[in-house]
């Protein structure tokens, strides 16, 4: 007999004791369970259809956890079932409650099966929000140190907290995982890789209180000598419907974000789409990240890169400072992050929202092939979480401290103002881009104290008023060549204070 037809390393959970009455306890029973397997050299630990209750369970090396269809893992409602261990929360290391399915430096294991994993997490959201809570809530899944990771086909839903999160884990594979988490739960982001390698998440639906899919890795109160990239990470074909941000980097990036890739996904009704936030003191580079082929639909604002997020440090003037402070091992970076084959429609706060610090601009970002189109109905909000921030609606892309910015072939339509805002940036390249929907008195593109701008290929939709807005004394070295702008009333508006000179137009 080989091993395929071997049912020696099948154990199925009601040989152990489980009772799958949806009352009974079956944390004994399943932990039981694994460690047979465990002890047998790995193998299958099955769940048959039926509602387990457990608390917290945890994984050994070469096991795999199949839920099959009609299984339910139930988190038990009393907080004696998870045990109090060292873990990770929201990239600071301390004391947490353990997840409800757990393992630490373990090989090759997963969770599959087309079953669902209920964290039945009314009951800390409760106590979380009435602050009765020792330590951080369980995450539903959490894996730390391990290598090769697969969850597969399962329902995840009702997490305590963050919903799937593997920490310092490498080659990890979440594939065709449904997420579903109500929109007003407290801290239950979707998918949360943290300072892992080589990770590919694909073919999910999340839906969340939270962020849906967070690459993390890590904050500065752990130390430098103890943080670790969050590297080589693959997003494709997803749909995320509701949360905050669809795909998401940081905040917490102090051990650095690189080489990501994010393709072919749809955003429903998240607050933000693709969004990057960080803040000084976290330190860090996210690095080399390409978006392509995405879809979003009634969003709030569906490209952010925030330098200034202030959630966790509202009203601390390092973080809100808009004035250059010196560069330290604390100052963030954004480099090399490029976009495109991007659709969104019914944006309500702006287009888009880019605000680097002044001593760190963002370098090298990229805007090719974007469309975004506002919502006419749109009320006024904040596009990101930062102080001293002004209320936005139907605004256009918004970008400040920038250095070797390009946009290529970005178009705004239904805008209240200008389509292109761009202040305290450098090295500037525009081509190709325009609005159908010239906002009366305002210009198509609004560039202030802008050092370096080339200006050209782009067309003037009819009843355009002013093209390009040139403002402030530190603006220089524009280029203005190659458009078609007939059908504006005006191609160039300079203020006074421009120094003479700063504009070549051909």
């Amino acid at each position: 007999m080989n091993r395929s037809q071997d049912h020696s390393c099948f154990f199925n959970v009601l040989d152990y004791g489980a009772v799958r009455d949806g009352q009974t306890l079956d944390t004994p029973a399943i932990q039981s369970a694994i460690e047979a397997c465990c002890q047998a050299g790995g193998g299958t630990v099955y769940f048959p259809a039926g509602h387990y209750v457990t608390g917290s369970l945890f994984l050994r090396s070469n096991v795999t956890l199949h839920l099959d269809a009609g299984a339910t893992l139930l988190g038990s409602e009393n907080l004696a079932d998870y045990p109090v261990m060292d873990g990770r929360w929201e990239g600071a290391d301390q004391k947490t409650y353990a997840p409800l399915i757990a393992g630490s430096d373990l090989d090759n294991i997963a969770i599959v099966g087309r079953g669902t994993i209920d964290g039945r997490g009314s009951m800390w959201w409760k106590l979380h929000k009435e602050n009765k809570l020792a330590y951080p809530r369980p995450r539903l899944i959490s894996f730390t140190n391990c290598n090769n990771v697969l969850i597969e086909s399962i329902t995840a839903t009702n997490s305590p907290a963050w919903t799937i999160h593997p920490i310092h884990c490498e080659n990890v594979t979440v594939d065709k995982v449904t997420v579903i988490n109500p929109a007003d739960s407290p801290n239950t982001d979707g998918i949360n890789p943290d300072s892992c390698r080589y990770v590919r998440i694909s073919n999910c639906y999340v839906s969340v209180g939270d962020d849906c899919v967070t690459l993390k890795s890590g904050q500065e109160s752990n130390g430098r000598d103890r943080l670790a990239p969050c590297e080589n990470i693959a997003i494709t074909n997803c749909t995320m419907a509701h949360g905050h941000g669809g795909i998401v980097i940081g905040s917490e990036m102090s051990g650095d974000v690189r080489r990501v890739v994010i393709s072919n996904c749809v955003f429903t009704g998240t607050d933000r789409g693709i969004r990057l936030k960080s803040r000084r003191g976290r330190g860090g580079v996210v690095e080399d990240i390409r978006v392509t082929n995405v879809i979003m639909e009634n969003v709030l604002c569906p490209l952010t890169m925030n330098l200034y997020y202030a959630c966790g440090a509202w009203g601390d003037q390092m973080v809100a400072d808009k004035q250059s402070r010196p560069v330290t091992d604390g100052t963030p970076r954004f480099r090399r992050i490029h976009l495109s084959h991007i659709t969104a429609r019914e944006v309500k706060y702006a287009a888009g929202f880019l605000f680097g610090l002044a001593e760190m601009p963002l370098q090298d970002v990229c805007l090719s092939d974007v469309s975004i189109a506002m919502s006419p109905d749109a009320e006024a909000g904040y596009p990101e979480m930062a102080d001293d921030m002004e209320l936005m609606q139907r605004a256009g892309l918004f970008v400040r401290n920038a250095r070797g910015l390009k946009l290529h072939n970005v178009e705004v339509t239904g805008q209240l103002g200008p389509a292109l805002m761009l202040n305290d940036s450098s090295d500037v390249d525009i081509s190709a881009s325009t609005t159908h929907t010239p906002y009366p008195d305002a210009p198509v593109i609004r560039m202030s104290n802008v050092d370096g701008a080339f200006v050209h290929g782009c067309q003037a939709s009819a009843e355009t008023g002013v093209f390009l807005h040139l403002q402030g004394e530190n603006t220089k070295g524009i280029v203005f060549s190659g458009n078609h702008l007939a059908r504006a009333r005006q191609a160039l508006y300079v203020t006074e204070d421009v120094p003479a000179g700063a504009i070549i137009i051909s």
